[in-house]
Order: C-alpha cells, then structure tokens, then sequence
C-alpha cells in the first residue's frame, strides 16, 4: 500500500494535481513527484487573461499559472493549462451575481470548488487515466472503519479549508488527496525551499479571484447591469420608511455602515427583501435568530442515523467557531438547524458546515426561511 492508499507502487500510480501556482500546490506536486509517482500538473485559467495579469496573488491568475508552469518544468512533469473561462462564468460568475439579486451573500469559492475544480477538472483526471486528483487544500482525508471516505478538518486549525469543500461528495472524495492536511503552513514553506521553488515564500492568494480590490458590486455591474434599483430603506418593526437605497446588492446582513440614515439608535440591516427591493434595517436584537433551514444538502456520513436529530457543531461562517446545534434532516433534500444559542446575522446564501469533533459530516445552504 502506497502513501496514498493505493495497493501498488509508486511509479504505476498516476496523479493529477491541480496547480494554483501558489506555494501548497507546488510542494503537493514536487512531493509526490520526489516520492516516484507518475505525476501530472494542471492549472485552469479561469478568467480573462488581460484582467489576470493585472491581479497579483490571486488564485488562477496570470502570473500564477506562470509559476505553476516552471515548478513542472523544473520537475520534470507534464503540465497542461486549461481554458475554463466559459464554465467559470457559468457556475461560478453568474451565479455569484445572481445570488446577490435574490438578497443573499454568497460563497464563490465554495462553488468553484463543487463544480469546476471537482466536477470539471477530475472528469479531466479520469479522462487521463489518473487514479487520484491531489489538490494543495488545507483539509484531511480519512478512510472509516466501514471503508467510506471521510472528510476531517487540516491539523493546522488557522488553515483548515473544510468549510469550503463541505459540497464534495463521496464518489468525489473518494478519488481525491490532500497531501497536506497534517501539515502547518510553516512546515509547508520549509518544504517548499528545501525543494528549491522560487514561490516558497509567495503570499497566499487573498479575497475573491474575480473581484477586484474586493469591489464585488462592480463585478455584479459588469455582468448584471440593470441591478441597481433604487428602494426603501425600511424599519422592520415599525415599517416606517427611513431612507433610500441605491441597489439592494449594496447591503448584506449585519452592515452598519453606509445607511445614511439618522436614528436614535444604531441600526442595521436585518433583513434583505428581494421582490420588494427593500432592505430592512433595525436594532442589534433583531440579528438575533436561532431556527434556519438549510437547502441542497451535501450528506457525507453514511453511519449517521438520518431518521434521528442529530447533536452536532455547525460553523456558519468560514471565520467563525463552530457552535452547538440540533439538526433534523427532511425528504426534501433540506435540513433544519437550530442553535443552542441565539446566533447574530445568520445569512442565507452562506453555507452551514456540520461536524462532529474534527469531521465534516455534511451540509447546505442557509436560506432566507429564518423563523
């Protein structure tokens, strides 16, 4: 049995990595290829490439897929670039803009990951005969005693990714690795210059890839131009009309600043009306909720009763602890979550990711049901 789980030797064993061009995903692809497996590197433009170029430390961007070529190239692999800028457009661009009209706050990278990188990119890695797709994620990979694979969160907590590929699934999780899920972004680095690659000590890509500075609204400009209609700024309890709004994609709930209104009290946005184009804004109490549902659910533990509540931590936001809750899963593909505790802005269109102890067991999307 090889490292990676796999009754042969090494050098019969093919691996697809996907190369960012950052740093973790060149010391997965130099690491497998230095322990004598058949590696091939791949590397997905996703956006275009004039606006890439003028982007540094930005996931698939131009200078990184640059960088992921000449790791290969001193390596001695194979390595392929691909064009996905249609598909990422379509599963990821589209749908970011889209989710921000309906009132919620979405999570791209989260869908990046569930469509183009694990659907797209290892239908690309059966299709080249590969028996794993490797990938420089922060997460663990562990086989249960009833031989499913199961996903557990990085040794390293201040770099744990599970949030943000709680929607693999099991056949996905099944053919994936993740070579660095015992290790610390220091140790990492260390790898990376004993390995001699000149991105060792890159920065780590930062914000959204296609987001600019981090100006989403332009972004949503861009591709949905006729977002920006103006509406009320409303009191949820009163309903007493405060001010105006210039586009409901300009909010997102718990924001403070940036109302324009004058008030007794602080306000904030509560609640985001998408057909009414209103944003509702009220006190700090009005944050509070602990009932949500959450949609297209991603089950990865097959040993869980699903007939059962189940007692479990849930992590809502991919900075945030995870926090005590009762889950209830339904026939319809959804859950119902409720906290031990009142929890503030809860948002639909992030995700709600459920462990137990160290291991995701699944989750979905909050939606805008929150009692």
């Amino acid at each position: 049995m090889n490292s990676l789980g796999f009754n042969k030797d090494e050098k019969s064993t093919r691996v697809v990595v996907a190369m960012s061009g950052g740093v973790d995903s060149s010391v997965v692809a130099c690491l497998l290829k230095e322990q004598g497996y058949d590696v091939i590197g791949i590397t997905l433009q996703l956006y275009d490439m004039g606006e890439a170029l003028k982007k540094k430390n930005a996931c698939c961007a131009g200078t990184d897929i640059y960088d992921a070529k000449k790791v290969a190239e001193k390596w001695g692999f194979p390595h392929y670039i691909l064009n996905y800028q249609n598909l990422f457009k379509e599963s990821v661009i589209d749908d970011f803009a889209d989710s921000y009209l309906q009132g919620e706050t979405p999570i791209p990278c989260i869908k990046c990951n569930q469509s183009v990188k694990f659907r797209d990119l290892l239908k690309v890695a059966h299709d080249l005969g590969a028996d794993a797709l490797a990938t420089g994620h922060y997460v663990d990979r562990e086989v249960g005693k009833n031989g499913e694979s199961q996903l557990h969160k990085a040794f390293d907590d201040s770099k744990d990714q599970s949030y943000f590929l709680f929607a693999t699934t099991k056949e996905q999780l099944d053919f994936l690795r993740f070579p660095l899920g015992k290790n610390t972004k220091e140790q990492t680095r260390k790898e990376a210059e004993r390995l001699g690659l000149e991105v060792a000590n890159k920065p780590d890509s930062q914000d959204i890839c296609f987001v600019p500075n981090g100006d989403y609204a332009a972004v949503i400009r861009r591709h949905r131009p006729t977002a920006f209609k103006e509406g009320n700024l409303v009191h949820i309890e009163t309903k007493k009309v405060l001010g105006k709004h210039d586009g409901i994609i300009n909010f997102t709930l718990g924001q403070r600043r940036g109302l324009g209104i004058a008030y007794p009290e602080p306000l904030y946005v509560v609640k985001i009306e998408p057909k009414e184009n209103i944003v509702f804004v009220g006190e700090e109490k009005f944050l509070q909720n602990r009932k949500f549902k959450i949609r297209d659910l991603n089950w990865l533990a097959g040993d869980i009763d699903l007939t059962k509540e189940i007692h479990a931590k849930v992590r809502l936001r991919s900075n945030h602890e995870e926090e005590n809750a009762v889950v209830k899963i339904t026939e319809n593909g959804e859950a119902q979550v409720e906290m031990n505790s009142m929890t503030r802005a809860i948002t639909p269109g992030q995700a709600c990711v459920i462990y137990q102890d160290s291991r995701v067991l699944g989750g979905g999307w909050i939606t805008r049901e929150i009692e």
